[in-house]
């Protein structure tokens, strides 16, 4: 089992950026893929980005690529979501997902733990 937690939601206008951390435990974290997806209200969560167990596969959903950037340090046990150019549309609880394997996938079922969610919030 491996425990998450993620970090760094707020609220923040339409422009700004962020950076969402998740730190892991219990674990090997160099042995598997981590990865971001997120929740608004009343919709399903859904895929973010992802990144494998060396960082040489990564994944984004295309509603943020070229905006955020998901990156990992394995030292630290710690996976990153830098978000710019926050949209409103972009509002939701983050999650950080531990995969299965070391695959960056872009299902939930490709993930076997989560952490608790942060939140983030853009206004107009």
């Amino acid at each position: 089992q491996v425990q998450l937690v993620e970090s760094g939601g707020g609220l923040v206008q339409a422009g700004e950026a962020l950076t969402l951390s998740c730190a892991a435990s219990g674990r090997t974290f160099e042995n598997y893929a981590m990865g971001w997806f997120r929740q608004a209200p009343e919709k399903e969560r859904e895929f973010v980005a992802a990144i494998s167990r060396s960082a040489v596969f990564i994944k984004y959903a295309d509603s943020v690529k070229g905006r955020f950037t998901i990156s990992r340090d394995n030292a630290k046990n710690t996976v990153y979501l830098q978000m710019n150019n926050l949209k409103p549309e972009d509002t939701a609880v983050y999650y950080c997902g531990a995969g299965i394997t070391g695959v960056a996938g872009d299902r939930d079922y490709d993930y076997a733990q989560w952490g608790q969610g942060t939140q983030v919030t853009v206004s107009e």
